[in-house]
């Protein structure tokens, strides 16, 4: 699979549902364009992976909400569920190696820690 063109408009339907990789960008940066090869790569080995570059400077507004302060940055998604986030260059491995992680997540139990630390926060701030 290729890789999708992350914008504000399709950001929401896009990482919704399954594993998403996105990846934060810009023309200008040479790290971004020696790792644009290594995402493309992977895209074609995890077909069932949505790969999405999200463009810093065309999306500035995006890259503004989730705090992009270095590129190129790497964000794993799943179900809607920010996993992690990475700066710098990832070689294909590593790449891989994320992939399997969140592969391997029991997402009930992701979100039933959620739900639970969310509950602990609402206490802590009414107490």
């Amino acid at each position: 699979m290729s890789t999708v063109d992350l914008t504000e408009e399709n950001f929401a339907d896009t990482v919704d549902k399954g594993i998403v990789l996105i990846d934060f960008w810009a023309g200008w940066c040479g790290p971004c364009r020696a790792f644009a090869p290594i995402f493309e790569a992977a895209s074609k080995r995890h077909p069932d992976v949505v790969f999405a570059k999200l463009d810093t400077e065309a999306q500035a507004g995006l890259a503004a909400a989730f705090q992009i302060r270095a590129i190129p940055t790497l964000m794993v998604l799943r179900d809607g569920v920010l996993l992690t986030r990475l700066s710098g260059v990832l070689p294909a491995q590593a790449l891989d190696d994320l992939i399997a992680q969140a592969r391997a997540l029991d997402m009930d139990e992701v979100e039933r820690k959620i739900a639970a630390a969310t509950a602990d926060q609402a206490k802590g701030a009414t107490a």
